[in-house]
């Protein structure tokens, strides 16, 4: 079990044989985005085998626009590595704005047959948020 105490936010990760708990506890803002999106990466480097990644939202406060795109972020992670994406005790302030947004049913669908071709590695995941200044053209 691991814990990050980090942004007002406590992720707890719980490790089982075939899947994976993350305890959401906290804001998923701008400030903590990175952290939640860092913990899914490693978890999904570290273990190739992982069939299901259950984020458990029972305790999830505040949801910004930085939140709903590290969950976005997550899902294409998850989709990557051929790994189902779980939304559990989703609050009803988190089924509003995935509702609203038309992410919902993206987020929680089953992975497409064939879709973890490629692993997921820390060094191959691209940051949540690019590091330079925005680019007009």
């Amino acid at each position: 079990m691991t814990t990050h105490p980090r942004h007002h936010l406590q992720l707890i990760t719980v490790d089982t044989q075939d899947d994976m708990r993350i305890e959401i506890h906290g804001d998923l803002d701008h400030t903590s985005a990175d952290l939640v999106v860092e913990e899914v990466t490693s978890q999904l480097a570290g273990r190739p085998a992982l069939t299901d990644l259950r984020l458990d939202c029972a305790d999830l406060g505040t949801v910004d626009s930085m939140g709903l795109s590290a969950l976005l972020m997550i899902g294409r992670r998850t989709t990557a590595a051929g790994v189902r994406l779980h939304l559990d005790d989703r609050p009803a302030t988190l089924d509003r704005i995935l509702n609203l947004t038309g992410t919902l049913e993206y987020l929680t669908a089953p992975p497409p047959i064939g879709a973890a071709e490629t692993p997921v590695t820390e060094d191959s995941a691209m940051p949540a948020r690019p590091g330079g200044p925005d680019r007009t053209t």
